[in-house]
């Protein structure tokens, strides 16, 4: 069974920046209510999107934010294809279908694109793609992509 905890560092940073600012804004106006409820609300999205965590068992692969909310599990039998990718600043961190299909990710640019039998794909942020890769692997139905054969490229001499 592979399990692997990647953090969010730059949902992390964000809210302590916003944190500051209402750190201050609590310092000069004092504590009232619409300020006490954003605080709660800053600390609960802090809570619920810590981090993600990623889950591979003999049957299953399953991902999820922060305790385990917003996430998704895929039986093995259902996936054609996994393949480390990398992700682009257009993919954003979160949750959220784009052109590539649905992207979960936290923090930074790598990921494990899983292509099922059905062509749904799923993005799955990870810092560790080589340990995912090699816990898939180990399922003998998911198909990985072998290094591409040299082709030979045959030129035209005419100038």
């Amino acid at each position: 069974m592979y399990q692997h905890k990647q953090y969010a560092v730059f949902i992390f940073f964000v809210l302590a920046w916003i944190g500051g600012f209402v750190a201050l804004a609590w310092n000069l106006l004092g504590a009232d209510g619409p300020l006490i409820i954003f605080t709660g609300i800053l600390v609960l999205v802090g809570f619920l999107f810590h981090g993600l965590t990623v889950k591979v068992d003999d049957k299953n692969i399953s991902w999820a934010f922060g305790p385990g909310v917003a996430g998704q599990s895929i039986e093995l039998s259902e996936v054609a294809e996994a393949k480390a990718v990398q992700n682009s600043y257009r993919h954003g961190i979160g949750m959220r279908i784009t052109h590539d299909g649905w992207v979960y990710t936290v923090s930074g640019f790598s990921a494990i694109q899983l292509t099922l039998k059905d062509g749904t794909l799923y993005r799955v942020g990870t810092n560790d793609q080589k340990g995912l890769l090699a816990a898939l692997k180990e399922n003998v139905s998911i198909a990985l992509p072998s290094k591409p054969k040299a082709e030979t490229v045959k030129r035209n001499n005419m100038i």
